[in-house]
């Protein structure tokens, strides 16, 4: 089969496209013929050694994926071959075929199409968890996203809305405000011509924000930091503008709120049952047109490259999809 390789943690460019040997299932795994994989800002920092999580070389990355089944491991009853399924793959996605343990592995319904089946699990899934299980949000509290254009700043932005907050999207430029608006943003700020600080004060009405599902880092962190409502909940999901913020833990003693880290992958790994429960939830939504998935462009899988440079860019407005 065909798959994009990291043959060492290196620069996109580096990446390959070549041929592989077909995976195998193991015993509690299923092969999956991949039809989309979702590209994620995670994969960028991956393949040059920047991610938490550092796999032995060589790898394919993606960790998104949907397709049909094509292979049952041992022990595996109760999905088939033929069906239609989303899986977490945590590795592989970015080819033709991947192996993935049984238990990460959803059948999707019909009206689903693949790449927005496969842009599903990660983003809505990360601000799904984010805002259910770590921040606890409750109907009425104001949350801030911030990179609320992006793929999972989108997705925070609709699941915040249909659990009943008052959602502040935060952007770069009006184009992208005018995506966050289309999705459900109330209030919308742009960090390019205003003090972000002094934008959150006046939109507060001096208060702070309840939740903030911070994806950026660095100055835009420092002014969510300073802009906390009293027990307000400062989700940490990740840093796209490329630096890692300090901070000064005086302001949570004398706020009183709480810093919170969100790491999907890992909760995907402790709490299994409750990612399964968390992806029946967000299936329901979609088939109710609760949420919806932005596909911002559909690539071939040997373009993988231009489109993770898109997504490490910042270029994106929703998702883009690869099509083996």
């Amino acid at each position: 089969m065909k798959a994009i390789v990291c043959n060492e943690f290196a620069p996109v460019e580096q990446l390959t496209f070549i041929d592989v040997p077909d995976p195998q299932p193991k015993k509690g795994e299923v092969v999956i013929d991949i039809k989309a994989c979702g590209v994620n800002f995670p994969d960028g920092l991956l393949v040059q050694g920047l991610y938490q999580l550092k796999p032995p070389r060589p790898f394919i990355p993606g960790g998104e994926v949907a397709g049909v089944i094509s292979q049952l491991g041992e022990g595996v009853s109760h999905l088939k071959i033929g069906m239609r399924v989303i899986a977490l793959c945590m590795l592989g996605g970015y080819a033709q075929k991947v192996a993935c343990p049984a238990t990460h592995v959803l059948p999707i319904p019909d009206a689903i199409p693949d790449d927005e089946a496969a842009a599903l699990v990660t983003a809505h899934a990360t601000a799904h968890h984010a805002l259910k299980q770590r921040a606890q949000i409750k109907p009425g509290e104001t949350l801030l996203v911030t990179g609320a254009a992006g793929g999972t700043g989108l997705a925070a932005v609709q699941i915040g809305k249909l659990m009943g907050a008052k959602v502040i999207a935060v952007c770069s430029t009006q184009e992208k405000l005018d995506v966050a608006k289309a999705n459900g943003a109330d209030i919308l700020i742009n960090y390019s011509d205003t003090d972000l600080k002094t934008a959150i004060k006046e939109v507060t009405n001096g208060k702070g924000v309840d939740v903030v599902y911070e994806c950026v880092g660095g100055n835009t962190f420092h002014a969510c930091s300073r802009s906390m409502a009293w027990n307000g909940r400062l989700l940490v999901v990740g840093f796209a503008g490329g630096t890692i913020p300090e901070l000064p833990v005086n302001l949570c003693l004398v706020k009183g709120y709480s810093v919170v880290g969100v790491f999907w992958g890992s909760f995907t790994q402790h709490q299994p049952k409750d990612f399964a429960d968390n992806m029946h939830e967000l299936l329901m939504w979609y088939v109710q047109d609760k949420v919806k998935v932005n596909i911002d462009e559909v690539v071939p899988l040997e373009q993988a490259k231009d489109a993770l440079n898109k997504v490490m860019g910042r270029k994106v407005k929703g998702k883009i999809s690869l099509r083996p």
